[in-house]
């Protein structure tokens, strides 16, 4: 999951007028479809790897592509992208490949048990290693061609700028709010478990109904992707650069060459940050790694290799789920227009900062007590909880949108493991990570006068 985050052109492409507001928009709008597969990535894939027989305590492992790929594919995209000498210019073409190898991973992720009977993976037995092969490498790629697309898509947005502050301060906006229409829409189609019966084709004797849920929430993510990058790519039109102008310019230092100098005269409040941002991440991935499992395991009691019983009623649980992680991203967007003001009363950006990771830890320790109040009331009976259980652990959800890590990838299964499986010992976990990341804002970051909001 990427932060809009756009500033003047990297490659100090800053000639011409800024573009008119359509047009940022119209960049902009593919966050809106990149964001919808995102939602949907977060939201359904943990869920789902464990039908295809991955055992929960290993399901955490695959999301370490997310960060290895943020951490190679963008710099490595970023630098050739300013240097591409292609005539349809040098964002374009990194945007249009990235949707397409979006597509490609949708259909490996999408088509992965059925691909995985094709090639001889037994429907009587619990795990499915030639789907688990396929799910594992559309994973993957789809980490990475997001990468790949998002970006120079930001990128295409700063030259579009021209270096325009208030051009630059518009394309944030607009990058920002379309990726909260991406994840409204990208949860809500995840939420909905009849989607499936708009294309009947998606249900086969390989792929069940949320198998079938699955591939049609992505037949409609990849429908709109590809419309949104077709039409602002076509009416966009970039200005090539030249091979003599990018001569003119000098070399350029590598992306990783500029960041082994920049650490080396890092002042101490910017590694202070650094601290309080990794603790601060490491408690969120819990929750979004495991959210809907959660809700489909220690809320509904449901098992994705359990009974028929079991099956279903975490069917029910990952859907609700996903509704919680609807109204989670619409509180979110409220809540991002409400910081700068906040800030303002509390006198210190820090302090916000130190209020939302308070909050992040009360909210994943409250996931406790509601695991232990749905528990009690369904004692051993196989059975949805009682609507106000299920209300408050959704409202749980939402209250996530107040304050929104590679560690955690690798610690979570075995923490898990270790404490008897589920959900909870990870989220115990984030919780008490946030604790402290709040408690280092309130005190370690630094409070001068230059940093005020």
């Amino acid at each position: 999951m990427e932060h809009a985050i756009i500033t003047t052109s990297a490659s100090g492409d800053s000639n011409g007028p800024p573009a008119p507001i359509g047009k940022l928009i119209l960049v902009a709008s593919i966050a809106a479809g990149v964001q919808f597969g995102w939602a949907l990535q977060l939201s359904l894939l943990t869920p789902y790897v464990q039908t295809l027989g991955v055992p929960h305590t290993w399901s955490s492992f695959i999301w370490l592509c997310g960060p290895l790929s943020g951490l190679l594919v963008q710099p490595i995209v970023g630098y050739f992208s300013d240097r591409c000498t292609s005539k349809f210019g040098r964002r374009r073409p990194f945007i249009v490949s990235g949707a397409l190898l979006v597509a490609v991973a949708v259909f490996l992720i999408g088509w992965a048990a059925d691909m995985g009977r094709k090639f001889g993976d037994s429907p009587d037995k619990k795990t499915k290693p030639r789907a688990v092969v396929m799910f594992v490498l559309g994973f993957w790629i789809l980490d990475v061609a997001n990468n790949t697309l998002q970006g120079p898509c930001r990128a295409f947005l700063a030259d579009l700028s021209a270096n325009n502050h208030s051009k630059i301060s518009a394309a944030n906006g607009f990058f920002s709010f379309f990726m909260a229409v991406g994840n409204v829409l990208g949860y809500a189609a995840g939420s909905y478990p009849k989607l499936h019966k708009i294309f009947p084709f998606t249900q086969t004797g390989a792929c069940d109904i949320y198998c079938a849920n699955l591939k049609t929430c992505f037949i409609f993510s990849i429908l709109f992707l590809l419309i949104l990058t077709t039409i602002a790519c076509t009416i966009v039109k970039e200005t090539p650069i030249t091979k003599e102008e990018l001569e003119k310019g000098g070399e350029s230092v590598p992306f990783f060459g500029q960041l082994c100098s920049a650490v080396k005269v890092l002042p101490k409040p910017m590694w202070l940050l650094f601290l309080v941002t990794a603790l601060n991440w490491i408690g969120w991935f819990p929750f979004l790694l495991y959210d809907t499992d959660w809700m489909g395991r220690e809320i509904y009691g449901g098992n994705p290799s359990g009974s028929d019983v079991q099956v279903k009623l975490y069917d029910q649980g990952v859907s609700v789920g996903s509704l919680g992680l609807m109204l989670y991203a619409v509180i979110l967007g409220i809540m991002s227009l409400a910081i700068e003001p906040m800030a303002k009363c509390l006198g210190h950006v820090k302090r916000v900062w130190g209020l939302g990771n308070l909050i992040l830890a009360i909210c994943l320790a409250l996931t406790y007590t509601v695991t232990k109040m749905a528990e009690k009331a369904r004692g051993a009976a196989s059975e949805p909880p009682p609507s106000d259980i299920k209300a408050t652990a959704v409202g749980l959800f939402a209250a996530f949108g107040i304050p929104q890590a590679m560690i955690v990838s690798v610690l979570i299964g075995p923490l898990d493991e270790a404490f008897g499986g589920g959900n909870i010992p990870g989220f115990i976990f984030g919780a008490i990570a946030s604790a402290i990341s709040a408690v280092c804002a309130f005190t370690i970051l630094p409070s001068s006068a230059s940093n005020n909001a």
